[in-house]
């Protein structure tokens, strides 16, 4: 039987290969998940590919996973991020109504999922997501490391 850790483990390389595939902008990949834990969507992100200041990688997640359900509610669903999302991103979860939010490494510098702000545990929302953070923390870290030193 396959440990919640193992399992967050295995979304997480999953969402390292999307981010992956990213080539001229910073590698973030996510992946949504639905309740059964069926691969919904994924998304790298797209601001330069695109033009768009809010192709992030969990925008686009979400706008596809929504198309899929066929609302905008992603109730029950989870979202796994390579990086914490940003103020942005921490607010769409919450009004996607995100179940779980899973991440790899940590945001200092926009982080809003407990590193500068912390959107989503904000008890003045009216959801709040389960939050796992540090998954793979080490290989989605180096990931974003190598792309800034090249």
């Amino acid at each position: 039987m396959e440990t919640r850790r193992e399992r967050h483990e295995r979304w997480m390389r999953r969402a390292l290969s999307v981010a992956a595939g990213a080539a001229d902008d910073v590698p973030v990949g996510a992946v949504i998940l639905g309740p059964d834990g069926t691969e919904l969507a994924t998304a790298r992100n797209e601001r330069e590919l695109t033009g768009d200041p809010t192709a992030h990688a969990e925008i686009l997640a979400l706008r596809r996973a929504a198309e899929i359900v066929g609302e905008w509610r992603l109730t029950g669903c989870t979202l796994v991020v390579t990086l914490e999302p940003c103020t942005m991103c921490a607010g769409a979860l919450v009004l996607a109504r995100v179940a779980t939010v899973v991440f790899g490494a940590w945001e200092p510098k926009t982080g809003a999922v407990g590193s500068l702000w912390d959107v989503v545990r904000d008890r003045r929302l009216n959801h709040r997501p389960e939050v796992y953070a540090g998954v793979l923390e080490p290989e989605c870290a180096r990931m974003l490391r190598d792309f800034f030193d090249d």
